[in-house]
């Protein structure tokens, strides 16, 4: 094993050990715990908004502000503000035939807690899940994404700097690391990335008996329907596909548009993009693609779908390539087989498929697999309620995007290939700990005074419960 690599194993032995041998921390501790993260965001806003934009190449620093440092400060004050009400023992009913006894649950922690975090949002979806696994009472080791090394080794230095390891630590290092931290017998390992990866990571985690979290992806679909004016969906989608150059789990991936429309929305966001960036290569404000290989796929993506008949419509300016950037992409006509209507895009490229009528638009939809996110924009509430029952996913946001993920009173999480389990708030408390049963036996025992041996009085009993 290299360096990394022992370095993980010993700081889970020593998070295990502690897990084991003290109590649950008393809520003062975990409060103190949330604070010291936020402290961290706080304090260091633009150290790690410059590492993120240095490992990007460009990353809108607005962006890492809104997208990555609010969104985790909000998940804390709503943690803290709640925290003592989900820490308290939750009654249960207890049937008459147990009376006099109490019935209640506890949630406790499960013990040491392994995340796995993206390089998309990676300061967002390193502190997110760790915000729930401090609230449930947990101890936490984080591997951050090697496709982000300066932000990884600025993550490692500040959480160093404010946790024990035996608390809270930080283990940076490539692929290799990240498989023998998968094979770490964590309580919980919670994972954000690719369905391919998730795929290998719950494989190697059920190993060890070890439950997973897995926060994946999928293709997002945006369903615009004929009631909803298409310049007012185009501006939503097109904020939500463009932002940190699409390269979000739950950005639009395609658009089903009423056939008769398809052509004016492709203009429309693109119209909208444009707006919102007037130029691209030389914008701070429009991320670059995290690594030449990403480049490539989705370059390829779009030739493809150009040669093969696809209408391209891009706002492009002279050299976006030098500064690995590809401007925001709509094309219209994709084939079917195409890379762009079969796989994650991931990037800021958007398809467009027209429909001719929503049950068509919904059969689509359903031929493939759950998808994270699902956007619908029409204003009928009968419409609205058909496409929620019909149509399967994670999360949704209904005449906008994006936005259901930052309501902290809501669980987010996929289903099927999209994920497993979901987390923020009271659900990712809840995910991240052990409810346990406890049942407290009144002044009497009603069980043990019928027997053994059993006798007259424990048959009628017997028909009594059999009758209820």
């Amino acid at each position: 094993m290299d360096g990394m690599t022992d370095l993980a194993s010993s700081l889970f032995e020593e998070q295990r050990r502690l897990s084991r041998h003290e109590p649950p921390p008393h809520l003062k501790t975990r409060l103190n715990r949330l604070s010291r993260i936020r402290d961290l965001a706080i304090d260091n806003a633009d150290l790690i908004a410059k590492a993120i934009a240095a490992d990007f190449g460009v990353r809108s620093r607005t962006e890492t502000m809104l997208l990555e440092i609010a969104p985790l400060l909000s998940s804390i004050r709503h943690t803290r503000r709640n925290l003592p009400r989900w820490m308290k023992p939750q009654a249960r009913h207890v049937d008459l035939t147990f009376q006099p006894g109490k019935a209640y649950v506890r949630h406790e922690p499960l013990g040491v807690v392994g995340i796995i975090s993206p390089w998309n949002y990676p300061l967002l979806l390193s502190l997110g899940p760790l915000v729930d696994a401090i609230a449930a009472g947990n101890r936490a080791l984080l591997k951050p994404s090697e496709l982000t090394p300066q932000f990884s080794e600025l993550l490692e230095k500040l959480v160093s700097q404010r946790f024990d390891a035996g608390e809270v630590a930080v283990v940076t290092g490539g692929v290799e690391t990240a498989e023998a931290f998968c094979r770490l017998p964590f309580d919980h390992l919670f994972f954000t990335g690719s369905t391919s990866i998730g795929r290998k990571v719950m494989q190697v985690a059920a190993a060890n008996l070890t439950p997973v979290t897995l926060e994946l992806g999928g293709k997002s679909p945006a369903v615009i329907c004929d009631d909803y004016p298409a310049e007012k969906a185009a501006r939503s989608i097109a904020f939500g596909k463009f932002v940190n150059a699409g390269q979000t789990c739950i950005a639009p991936d395609y658009i089903l548009a009423p056939a008769a429309k398809a052509r004016a929305i492709a203009d429309a966001v693109i119209d909208q993009a444009r707006r919102g960036y007037p130029t691209i290569t030389n914008n701070d404000d429009y991320s670059a693609v995290i690594s030449q290989r990403h480049y490539d796929r989705l370059a390829r993506a779009i030739a493809m779908a150009r040669d093969a008949g696809a209408t391209v419509l891009t706002h492009e300016d002279d050299g976006a390539r030098q500064a690995r950037k590809i401007g925001p992409t709509v094309v219209l006509g994709a084939p079917a087989e195409s890379l762009l209507l079969n796989e994650e895009i991931f990037g800021p490229v958007l398809p467009i498929v027209p429909y001719d009528n929503l049950d068509s638009a919904l059969g689509f939809i359903k031929a493939r697999e759950r998808p994270l996110a699902l956007y619908c924009f029409s204003n009928s509430r009968d419409v609205r309620r058909k496409i929620l029952d019909r149509a399967i996913s994670g999360g949704v946001t209904l005449n906008g995007t994006l936005l259901h993920i930052a309501q902290d009173s809501l669980p987010f999480g996929g289903v099927g290939h999209s994920g497993i389990g979901a987390y923020h708030g009271f659900e990712g408390f809840r995910r991240l700990s052990h409810a346990r049963g406890v049942f407290e036996v009144g002044f009497v025992n009603m069980f043990e005074r019928i027997g053994p041996p059993w006798g007259q009085r424990a048959a009628q009993i017997g028909k009594f419960l059999l009758r209820r």
